[in-house]
Protein backbone atom coordinates (compact mmCIF):
# COMPACT_ATOMS: atom_id res chain seq x y z
CA UNK A 1 0.00 0.00 0.00
CA UNK A 2 1.09 3.81 -0.60
CA UNK A 3 2.81 5.44 2.15
CA UNK A 4 2.48 9.17 2.72
CA UNK A 5 6.16 9.93 0.93
CA UNK A 6 4.96 7.81 -2.17
CA UNK A 7 1.79 9.73 -2.29
CA UNK A 8 3.24 13.11 -2.45
CA UNK A 9 5.64 12.19 -4.74
CA UNK A 10 3.29 10.73 -7.25
CA UNK A 11 1.83 14.54 -7.34
CA UNK A 12 4.83 16.16 -9.48
CA UNK A 13 3.65 14.48 -12.74
CA UNK A 14 3.24 17.51 -15.04
CA UNK A 15 -0.43 17.91 -14.26
CA UNK A 16 -1.61 21.59 -14.83
CA UNK A 17 -2.49 23.54 -11.72
CA UNK A 18 -3.00 27.48 -11.45
CA UNK A 19 -2.86 29.60 -8.75
CA UNK A 20 -3.40 33.10 -8.57
CA UNK A 21 -2.63 33.75 -12.43
CA UNK A 22 0.82 31.03 -12.38
CA UNK A 23 1.10 27.48 -13.49
CA UNK A 24 2.75 25.63 -10.66
CA UNK A 25 6.10 24.02 -10.86
CA UNK A 26 5.56 21.53 -7.83
CA UNK A 27 2.63 21.52 -5.27
CA UNK A 28 4.30 19.96 -3.17
CA UNK A 29 6.62 22.66 -2.35
CA UNK A 30 4.31 25.64 -3.12
CA UNK A 31 4.14 27.86 0.08
CA UNK A 32 0.28 27.75 0.17
CA UNK A 33 -0.83 24.93 -1.72
CA UNK A 34 1.33 22.44 -0.41
CA UNK A 35 -0.68 22.32 2.78
CA UNK A 36 -3.64 20.51 1.33
CA UNK A 37 -1.08 18.49 -0.16
CA UNK A 38 0.39 17.69 2.99
CA UNK A 39 -3.48 17.21 4.59
CA UNK A 40 -4.61 14.82 2.13
CA UNK A 41 -1.58 12.69 2.68
CA UNK A 42 -2.35 12.71 6.11
CA UNK A 43 -5.01 9.88 5.06
CA UNK A 44 -1.79 7.84 4.64
CA UNK A 45 -0.51 7.83 8.24
CA UNK A 46 -4.13 7.44 9.42
CA UNK A 47 -3.45 4.13 11.75
CA UNK A 48 -6.53 2.26 11.28
CA UNK A 49 -7.68 2.78 7.70
CA UNK A 50 -6.63 -0.55 5.81
CA UNK A 51 -8.63 -3.76 5.77
CA UNK A 52 -8.49 -7.80 4.58
CA UNK A 53 -9.78 -8.43 1.15
CA UNK A 54 -8.78 -11.62 0.57
CA UNK A 55 -4.80 -12.20 1.25
CA UNK A 56 -4.97 -7.83 0.51
CA UNK A 57 -4.86 -5.07 2.34
CA UNK A 58 -7.40 -2.23 0.74
CA UNK A 59 -8.30 0.84 1.95
CA UNK A 60 -11.47 0.86 3.72
CA UNK A 61 -12.80 3.80 1.83
CA UNK A 62 -13.19 1.39 -0.92
CA UNK A 63 -14.73 -1.59 0.78
CA UNK A 64 -18.42 -1.49 -0.90
CA UNK A 65 -21.36 -1.44 1.91
CA UNK A 66 -23.34 -4.72 1.79
CA UNK A 67 -24.90 -4.19 4.54
CA UNK A 68 -25.74 -1.23 7.07
CA UNK A 69 -22.78 -2.41 9.80
CA UNK A 70 -20.74 -1.25 6.56
CA UNK A 71 -22.15 1.84 6.50
CA UNK A 72 -22.00 2.41 10.13
CA UNK A 73 -18.13 1.09 9.99
CA UNK A 74 -18.05 3.94 7.10
CA UNK A 75 -19.68 6.96 9.52
CA UNK A 76 -17.11 5.91 11.83
CA UNK A 77 -14.28 6.06 9.45
CA UNK A 78 -15.35 9.09 8.42
CA UNK A 79 -15.88 10.69 11.78
CA UNK A 80 -12.81 9.40 12.83
CA UNK A 81 -10.30 10.97 10.22
CA UNK A 82 -12.24 14.28 10.08
CA UNK A 83 -10.68 14.17 13.97
CA UNK A 84 -7.44 12.65 12.80
CA UNK A 85 -6.99 15.88 10.78
CA UNK A 86 -7.82 18.38 12.96
CA UNK A 87 -11.62 18.79 12.35
CA UNK A 88 -11.11 18.94 8.73
CA UNK A 89 -12.69 16.50 6.59
CA UNK A 90 -9.77 14.52 4.31
CA UNK A 91 -11.44 13.60 0.69
CA UNK A 92 -8.89 12.00 -0.66
CA UNK A 93 -10.52 8.25 -0.83
CA UNK A 94 -14.35 9.55 0.42
CA UNK A 95 -16.11 11.23 -2.09
CA UNK A 96 -14.28 9.01 -4.88
CA UNK A 97 -15.56 5.85 -3.51
CA UNK A 98 -19.22 7.56 -3.29
CA UNK A 99 -19.13 8.47 -6.87
CA UNK A 100 -18.23 4.65 -7.80
CA UNK A 101 -20.65 3.02 -5.38
CA UNK A 102 -23.09 5.30 -7.32
CA UNK A 103 -21.84 4.24 -10.83
CA UNK A 104 -21.90 0.39 -9.57
CA UNK A 105 -25.75 0.29 -9.26
CA UNK A 106 -26.51 2.68 -12.02
CA UNK A 107 -23.60 0.77 -14.33
CA UNK A 108 -26.13 -2.39 -13.94
CA UNK A 109 -29.28 -0.49 -14.06
CA UNK A 110 -28.42 0.68 -17.97
CA UNK A 111 -26.35 -2.57 -18.53
CA UNK A 112 -29.68 -4.81 -18.07
CA UNK A 113 -32.04 -2.19 -19.98
CA UNK A 114 -29.24 -1.54 -23.15
CA UNK A 115 -26.78 -4.97 -22.64
CA UNK A 116 -23.73 -2.59 -22.16
CA UNK A 117 -20.61 -3.80 -19.91
CA UNK A 118 -20.34 -0.36 -17.71
CA UNK A 119 -20.16 -2.40 -14.41
CA UNK A 120 -17.39 -4.93 -15.46
CA UNK A 121 -15.84 -1.35 -16.33
CA UNK A 122 -16.64 -0.10 -12.77
CA UNK A 123 -15.59 -3.05 -11.38
CA UNK A 124 -12.09 -3.39 -13.13
CA UNK A 125 -11.28 0.24 -12.38
CA UNK A 126 -12.51 0.35 -8.49
CA UNK A 127 -10.07 -2.67 -8.52
CA UNK A 128 -7.41 -0.53 -10.31
CA UNK A 129 -8.07 2.13 -7.43
CA UNK A 130 -7.92 -0.22 -4.70
CA UNK A 131 -4.55 -2.11 -5.58
CA UNK A 132 -2.75 1.19 -6.47
CA UNK A 133 -4.66 2.95 -3.15
CA UNK A 134 -5.51 5.96 -5.80
CA UNK A 135 -7.12 9.34 -4.08
CA UNK A 136 -9.83 10.43 -6.05
CA UNK A 137 -11.77 13.69 -6.92
CA UNK A 138 -15.28 13.83 -7.99
CA UNK A 139 -16.17 16.26 -10.68
CA UNK A 140 -20.16 16.51 -10.61
CA UNK A 141 -21.19 20.34 -10.70
CA UNK A 142 -21.07 21.46 -14.19
CA UNK A 143 -20.66 25.31 -14.69
CA UNK A 144 -24.25 25.88 -15.70
CA UNK A 145 -24.60 28.87 -17.70
CA UNK A 146 -28.03 30.47 -18.18
CA UNK A 147 -29.65 27.93 -15.04
CA UNK A 148 -32.80 28.92 -16.91
CA UNK A 149 -31.71 26.69 -19.67
CA UNK A 150 -31.06 23.01 -20.35
CA UNK A 151 -27.64 21.37 -21.43
CA UNK A 152 -28.58 21.64 -24.85
CA UNK A 153 -30.12 24.77 -24.91
CA UNK A 154 -26.91 27.10 -23.70
CA UNK A 155 -25.71 29.87 -25.82
CA UNK A 156 -22.25 28.15 -25.64
CA UNK A 157 -22.15 24.25 -25.70
CA UNK A 158 -19.43 23.69 -22.97
CA UNK A 159 -21.86 24.87 -19.67
CA UNK A 160 -21.86 21.55 -19.29
CA UNK A 161 -19.31 18.86 -19.74
CA UNK A 162 -20.10 16.93 -22.64
CA UNK A 163 -19.12 14.27 -25.58
CA UNK A 164 -17.52 16.54 -28.32
CA UNK A 165 -16.36 13.27 -30.80
CA UNK A 166 -16.30 9.83 -30.33
CA UNK A 167 -13.55 7.89 -32.05
CA UNK A 168 -13.22 3.93 -32.42
CA UNK A 169 -11.17 4.04 -28.91
CA UNK A 170 -12.87 6.08 -26.70
CA UNK A 171 -14.90 9.65 -26.23
CA UNK A 172 -13.08 13.69 -26.38
CA UNK A 173 -15.07 15.84 -23.69
CA UNK A 174 -15.31 19.43 -23.40
CA UNK A 175 -16.58 21.71 -20.78
CA UNK A 176 -15.84 22.36 -16.89
CA UNK A 177 -16.89 21.73 -13.37
CA UNK A 178 -16.73 23.72 -10.68
CA UNK A 179 -15.55 23.72 -7.04
CA UNK A 180 -13.72 19.85 -7.56
CA UNK A 181 -12.30 19.69 -4.13
CA UNK A 182 -8.65 18.47 -3.78
CA UNK A 183 -8.70 17.81 -7.45
CA UNK A 184 -5.36 19.51 -7.76
CA UNK A 185 -3.32 17.05 -5.22
CA UNK A 186 -5.63 14.02 -6.30
CA UNK A 187 -4.30 11.09 -8.42
CA UNK A 188 -7.35 10.88 -10.02
CA UNK A 189 -10.46 12.54 -11.25
CA UNK A 190 -14.31 11.05 -11.65
CA UNK A 191 -16.17 12.75 -13.55
CA UNK A 192 -20.51 12.43 -13.46
CA UNK A 193 -23.64 13.78 -14.22
CA UNK A 194 -25.14 16.74 -12.47
CA UNK A 195 -28.63 16.77 -13.07
CA UNK A 196 -31.65 14.56 -15.03
CA UNK A 197 -31.26 15.31 -18.79
CA UNK A 198 -33.74 14.66 -21.53
CA UNK A 199 -32.75 13.06 -25.45
CA UNK A 200 -31.75 16.91 -26.29
CA UNK A 201 -29.06 16.79 -23.95
CA UNK A 202 -27.41 13.37 -24.39
CA UNK A 203 -24.11 14.41 -25.54
CA UNK A 204 -24.19 15.64 -22.05
CA UNK A 205 -25.58 12.18 -20.33
CA UNK A 206 -21.46 11.12 -19.34
CA UNK A 207 -19.21 9.82 -17.04
CA UNK A 208 -15.60 8.63 -16.67
CA UNK A 209 -12.59 8.60 -15.06
CA UNK A 210 -8.98 10.10 -16.00
CA UNK A 211 -5.88 10.97 -14.34
CA UNK A 212 -5.45 13.90 -13.11
CA UNK A 213 -2.72 14.96 -15.35
CA UNK A 214 -4.35 13.63 -18.58
CA UNK A 215 -3.13 16.52 -21.41
CA UNK A 216 -6.30 18.99 -22.09
CA UNK A 217 -6.91 19.03 -18.27
CA UNK A 218 -6.50 22.78 -16.39
CA UNK A 219 -7.14 23.77 -12.42
CA UNK A 220 -7.45 26.76 -11.31
CA UNK A 221 -7.26 26.76 -7.75
CA UNK A 222 -9.47 29.18 -5.52
CA UNK A 223 -7.51 31.60 -3.48
CA UNK A 224 -6.75 30.52 0.01
CA UNK A 225 -7.71 33.82 1.59
CA UNK A 226 -7.78 31.77 5.19
CA UNK A 227 -4.21 31.11 4.87
CA UNK A 228 -2.81 33.95 3.11
CA UNK A 229 -5.40 36.90 4.08
CA UNK A 230 -4.70 35.84 7.74
CA UNK A 231 -1.42 35.99 9.60
CA UNK A 232 -3.08 34.58 12.68
CA UNK A 233 -4.45 31.29 11.18
CA UNK A 234 -3.79 27.88 13.28
CA UNK A 235 -6.10 25.54 11.79
CA UNK A 236 -5.59 26.48 7.83
CA UNK A 237 -2.12 26.47 8.56
CA UNK A 238 -1.93 22.75 9.46
CA UNK A 239 -5.06 21.08 7.18
CA UNK A 240 -7.29 22.77 4.62
CA UNK A 241 -8.79 21.54 1.38
CA UNK A 242 -8.82 23.62 -1.88
CA UNK A 243 -10.88 23.95 -4.98
CA UNK A 244 -10.91 23.97 -8.59
CA UNK A 245 -12.30 25.25 -11.69
CA UNK A 246 -11.27 22.40 -13.68
CA UNK A 247 -11.53 22.75 -17.38
CA UNK A 248 -11.30 19.42 -19.92
CA UNK A 249 -9.90 21.34 -22.70
CA UNK A 250 -10.55 18.28 -25.79
CA UNK A 251 -9.65 15.68 -23.28
CA UNK A 252 -9.53 11.89 -24.55
CA UNK A 253 -10.80 9.37 -22.67
CA UNK A 254 -10.32 5.41 -24.00
CA UNK A 255 -13.51 3.49 -23.75
CA UNK A 256 -12.82 1.22 -21.03
CA UNK A 257 -12.81 4.63 -18.47
CA UNK A 258 -16.23 5.59 -19.91
CA UNK A 259 -19.11 4.29 -17.38
CA UNK A 260 -22.12 6.06 -18.81
CA UNK A 261 -22.28 7.40 -22.37
CA UNK A 262 -25.18 9.27 -23.74
CA UNK A 263 -27.49 7.25 -21.72
CA UNK A 264 -29.88 10.02 -20.84
CA UNK A 265 -32.50 8.40 -19.14
CA UNK A 266 -29.95 7.35 -16.19
CA UNK A 267 -28.35 10.94 -15.64
CA UNK A 268 -30.43 12.24 -12.85
CA UNK A 269 -30.79 9.18 -11.15
CA UNK A 270 -26.87 8.79 -11.12
CA UNK A 271 -26.49 12.25 -9.91
CA UNK A 272 -28.91 11.25 -7.07
CA UNK A 273 -27.58 8.09 -5.82
CA UNK A 274 -24.54 9.83 -5.35
CA UNK A 275 -25.67 12.83 -3.96
CA UNK A 276 -26.95 10.03 -1.04
CA UNK A 277 -23.70 8.51 -0.96
CA UNK A 278 -22.07 11.75 -0.49
CA UNK A 279 -24.76 13.70 1.90
CA UNK A 280 -23.88 10.33 4.33
CA UNK A 281 -20.52 11.34 4.07
CA UNK A 282 -21.38 14.74 4.96
CA UNK A 283 -23.20 14.43 8.08
CA UNK A 284 -20.09 11.65 9.04
CA UNK A 285 -17.52 14.56 9.00
CA UNK A 286 -19.87 17.53 9.94
CA UNK A 287 -20.30 15.98 12.95
CA UNK A 288 -16.87 15.43 13.66
CA UNK A 289 -15.87 19.35 12.36
CA UNK A 290 -18.53 20.48 15.20
CA UNK A 291 -15.78 19.55 17.44
CA UNK A 292 -13.71 22.41 16.53
CA UNK A 293 -16.57 24.75 17.53
CA UNK A 294 -17.73 23.40 20.58
CA UNK A 295 -14.21 23.05 22.10
CA UNK A 296 -13.29 26.51 21.21
CA UNK A 297 -16.84 27.61 22.75
CA UNK A 298 -16.08 26.09 26.36
CA UNK A 299 -12.13 26.51 25.99
CA UNK A 300 -13.13 30.44 25.34
CA UNK A 301 -15.94 30.60 27.63
CA UNK A 302 -13.59 29.54 30.46
CA UNK A 303 -10.64 32.00 29.18
CA UNK A 304 -13.48 34.74 29.80
CA UNK A 305 -14.93 33.25 33.28
CA UNK A 306 -18.17 33.09 31.94
CA UNK A 307 -18.55 29.48 31.32
CA UNK A 308 -21.52 28.94 33.80
CA UNK A 309 -23.73 31.69 32.35
CA UNK A 310 -26.62 31.15 31.00
CA UNK A 311 -26.50 32.25 28.17
CA UNK A 312 -23.34 30.51 27.53
CA UNK A 313 -24.85 27.65 28.57
CA UNK A 314 -27.80 28.08 25.82
CA UNK A 315 -25.31 28.26 23.27
CA UNK A 316 -23.12 25.40 24.00
CA UNK A 317 -26.18 23.37 24.25
CA UNK A 318 -27.17 25.08 20.44
CA UNK A 319 -23.65 23.42 19.19
CA UNK A 320 -23.91 19.91 21.31
CA UNK A 321 -27.38 19.97 19.81
CA UNK A 322 -26.82 20.98 15.71
CA UNK A 323 -23.72 18.23 15.84
CA UNK A 324 -25.19 15.22 17.33
CA UNK A 325 -28.51 15.76 15.37
CA UNK A 326 -26.57 15.55 12.09
CA UNK A 327 -24.78 12.63 13.69
CA UNK A 328 -27.41 10.50 14.47
CA UNK A 329 -29.17 11.24 10.92
CA UNK A 330 -26.07 9.78 9.99
CA UNK A 331 -26.52 6.83 12.10
CA UNK A 332 -30.23 5.99 11.57
CA UNK A 333 -29.21 6.49 7.55
CA UNK A 334 -27.08 3.41 7.77
CA UNK A 335 -29.36 1.44 10.39
CA UNK A 336 -32.11 1.66 7.59
CA UNK A 337 -30.22 1.37 4.31
CA UNK A 338 -32.18 0.92 0.73
CA UNK A 339 -30.65 -2.27 -0.73
CA UNK A 340 -30.06 -1.59 -4.63
CA UNK A 341 -28.14 -4.25 -6.65
CA UNK A 342 -26.61 -5.88 -3.49
CA UNK A 343 -25.36 -2.19 -2.20
CA UNK A 344 -26.69 -0.73 1.03
CA UNK A 345 -27.80 3.07 -0.07
CA UNK A 346 -27.98 5.18 3.14
CA UNK A 347 -31.67 5.75 3.94
CA UNK A 348 -32.27 8.61 1.75
CA UNK A 349 -35.17 10.29 3.99
CA UNK A 350 -33.03 10.12 6.91
CA UNK A 351 -29.88 11.33 5.17
CA UNK A 352 -32.12 14.57 3.39
CA UNK A 353 -33.35 15.13 6.74
CA UNK A 354 -29.82 15.69 8.31
CA UNK A 355 -27.91 17.53 5.50
CA UNK A 356 -31.30 19.85 5.38
CA UNK A 357 -30.82 20.46 8.89
CA UNK A 358 -27.12 21.23 8.37
CA UNK A 359 -27.32 23.61 5.61
CA UNK A 360 -30.31 25.59 7.23
CA UNK A 361 -28.87 26.26 11.04
CA UNK A 362 -24.94 26.28 10.67
CA UNK A 363 -25.02 30.09 10.61
CA UNK A 364 -26.75 29.39 14.29
CA UNK A 365 -23.35 27.89 14.77
CA UNK A 366 -21.32 31.22 14.06
CA UNK A 367 -23.62 33.05 16.15
CA UNK A 368 -22.85 31.04 19.12
CA UNK A 369 -19.84 31.14 19.15
CA UNK A 370 -19.51 34.97 18.76
CA UNK A 371 -21.81 34.74 21.79
CA UNK A 372 -19.81 32.70 24.19
CA UNK A 373 -16.18 34.69 22.52
CA UNK A 374 -17.53 38.12 22.65
CA UNK A 375 -16.35 40.94 19.66
CA UNK A 376 -12.74 40.82 21.21
CA UNK A 377 -12.68 38.04 18.01
CA UNK A 378 -12.72 40.82 15.93
CA UNK A 379 -10.55 43.65 17.12
CA UNK A 380 -7.61 41.34 18.39
CA UNK A 381 -4.17 42.69 17.44
CA UNK A 382 -2.84 41.33 14.99
CA UNK A 383 -0.14 37.86 15.43
CA UNK A 384 2.95 40.53 14.46
CA UNK A 385 1.52 43.00 17.10
CA UNK A 386 1.57 40.04 19.71
CA UNK A 387 5.19 38.85 19.04
CA UNK A 388 6.76 42.50 18.45
CA UNK A 389 8.06 44.21 20.75
CA UNK A 390 5.05 45.50 22.35
CA UNK A 391 3.72 42.39 22.58
CA UNK A 392 4.03 41.67 26.74
CA UNK A 393 2.34 45.29 27.31
CA UNK A 394 -0.71 43.96 24.94
CA UNK A 395 -0.81 40.50 26.90
CA UNK A 396 -1.07 41.86 29.98
CA UNK A 397 -4.48 43.78 28.71
CA UNK A 398 -5.64 40.35 27.57
CA UNK A 399 -6.13 38.73 30.69
CA UNK A 400 -9.29 36.86 31.50
CA UNK A 401 -10.06 34.27 34.05
CA UNK A 402 -6.12 32.85 32.58
CA UNK A 403 -3.30 34.86 31.84
CA UNK A 404 -3.41 37.28 28.61
CA UNK A 405 -0.97 34.96 26.44
CA UNK A 406 -3.37 31.54 27.22
CA UNK A 407 -6.66 33.62 26.48
CA UNK A 408 -4.86 35.48 22.91
CA UNK A 409 -4.04 31.94 21.71
CA UNK A 410 -7.48 30.56 22.20
CA UNK A 411 -8.57 33.78 21.24
CA UNK A 412 -6.97 33.28 17.23
CA UNK A 413 -8.47 30.17 17.15
CA UNK A 414 -12.36 31.45 17.99
CA UNK A 415 -11.08 34.23 15.36
CA UNK A 416 -10.08 32.08 13.09
CA UNK A 417 -13.62 29.87 13.49
CA UNK A 418 -15.90 32.37 13.49
CA UNK A 419 -14.75 35.86 12.07
CA UNK A 420 -11.81 35.39 9.11
CA UNK A 421 -11.91 34.32 5.50
CA UNK A 422 -12.32 30.55 6.84
CA UNK A 423 -15.75 31.65 8.27
CA UNK A 424 -16.77 33.04 5.04
CA UNK A 425 -15.57 30.11 3.60
CA UNK A 426 -17.35 27.75 5.84
CA UNK A 427 -21.05 29.57 5.72
CA UNK A 428 -20.89 28.92 2.19
CA UNK A 429 -19.79 25.52 2.30
CA UNK A 430 -22.08 24.39 5.02
CA UNK A 431 -25.05 26.04 3.03
CA UNK A 432 -24.17 24.99 -0.34
CA UNK A 433 -21.35 22.04 -0.51
CA UNK A 434 -22.91 17.82 -1.00
CA UNK A 435 -26.00 20.29 -2.69
CA UNK A 436 -27.68 22.96 -2.13
CA UNK A 437 -30.53 23.78 0.42
CA UNK A 438 -33.58 23.53 -2.07
CA UNK A 439 -31.67 20.47 -3.71
CA UNK A 440 -31.86 18.43 -0.03
CA UNK A 441 -35.66 19.88 0.15
CA UNK A 442 -36.54 18.81 -3.57
CA UNK A 443 -34.97 15.55 -3.12
CA UNK A 444 -37.04 15.23 0.80
CA UNK A 445 -40.09 16.22 -1.25
CA UNK A 446 -39.86 13.71 -4.25
CA UNK A 447 -38.67 11.07 -2.31
CA UNK A 448 -40.76 10.87 0.96
CA UNK A 449 -42.90 8.19 1.89
CA UNK A 450 -46.28 9.77 1.80
CA UNK A 451 -48.61 6.51 2.54
CA UNK A 452 -48.40 6.20 5.91
CA UNK A 453 -49.68 9.56 6.20
CA UNK A 454 -52.14 10.10 3.56
CA UNK A 455 -53.51 6.84 4.60
CA UNK A 456 -53.80 7.73 8.14
CA UNK A 457 -55.87 10.53 7.06
CA UNK A 458 -57.79 8.65 4.14
CA UNK A 459 -58.98 5.58 7.27
CA UNK A 460 -60.11 8.81 9.45
CA UNK A 461 -62.36 10.07 6.50
CA UNK A 462 -63.77 6.76 5.03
Amino acid sequence: MRTKETFLKSLNDGRKVYYRGKLVEDITQHPVLRVSALHASKLYDYPNRLYNEGEELKSKFFKIPRSSQDLLDRHRLIYDTTLYCNGIFNISQAIGSDALFALMITSKQVDKRYGTDYYKRVEKYLDKVKREDLTLATAQTDVKGDRSKRPSEQVDPDMYVRVSEVRSDGIVVRGAKAHTTQSAVSGEIVVITTRAMRENDKDYAVAFAVPTNTPGIKLYVRPIDELEGNSSAVLSKKDYELETLTVFDDVFVPWDRVFLFKEYDYAGSLASLFATFHRFTALSYRSAAMDLYLGSSRLVSKANGIENEKHVRDDVVDIILYKEILRSCAIASAVNPVMLDEVALPNPTFTNVGKLYSNVHFHDIIKDVIDVAGGIISTLPSQEDLQGSEGSNIVKYLRGSVDGKERANILRMVKELASSSFTGYMLTTMIHAEGSIEASKLELFRSYDYSEAEGLVKKILD
